[in-house]
C-alpha cells in the first residue's frame, strides 16, 4: 500500500520508514505506527509517523 496517504497508516499498523539520516542510502526500518506525525492527508514523500520503538521516519511502504 501507499505510504503517501494518511487514511493508509493508523496507529498499529506495521509499515517500513526511511529515516532522516537513511533518505540517501535509502535504508528502510520496519516497525509499528505508535503516532501519526503528519497533518497533511497527503505528502509526496511519506507519511511521517513515530514507531513504538521511537524510531520516527516516512513511511514507504505499509506492509499487511
Amino acid at each position: 500500500m501507499d505510504g503517501t496517504k494518511r487514511e493508509n497508516i493508523k496507529p498499529g499498523t506495521k509499515v517500513m520508514v526511511v529515516q532522516k539520516q537513511d533518505q540517501r542510502s535509502g535504508k528502510l526500518t520496519e516497525g509499528v505506527v505508535k503516532r501519526i506525525l503528519t497533518n497533511s492527508h497527503i505528502h509526496p514523500r511519506g507519511i511521517k509517523v513515530m514507531l513504538e520503538s521511537g524510531i520516527v521516519g516516512r513511511v514507504q511502504q505499509v506492509l499487511n
